[in-house]
């Protein structure tokens, strides 16, 4: 599993529910990560599907962790939630997390 570290702000606005979209820079490190479990093709374009990523507030092993699935569009993002204006992103957009699913 994918495990990308996040700000606490932005952690905790996922965790409930607030902010729907996380975003990466278009760079290798994360295509090349994209790519290995599916959110990219081979041609770097998202493949639609979604995948089960951690988000990690922190570096430590310790750190709280929240799952969520996801799935990838290249797109600008909000600004509300963290993106630069008139900047291109990769797009995480969070489907659900393990908390949505805890009543089922």
């Amino acid at each position: 599993m994918l495990i990308l570290t996040i700000k606490k702000q932005w952690f905790d606005m996922i965790a409930v529910g607030v902010k729907k979209e996380e975003y990466r820079d278009i760079k290798p490190y994360y295509t090349s990560r994209f790519t290995s479990i599916g959110l990219l093709d081979k041609t770097s374009r998202p493949t639609n599907t979604s995948v089960w990523i951690m988000f990690r507030n922190g570096y430590s092993k310790s750190s709280p962790t929240l799952k969520a699935l996801c799935r990838l569009d290249v797109k600008q993002g909000n600004t509300t939630w963290g993106a630069e204006p008139d900047t291109t992103y990769y797009t995480l957009k969070i489907e659900e997390t393990e908390n949505d699913r805890k009543g089922e």
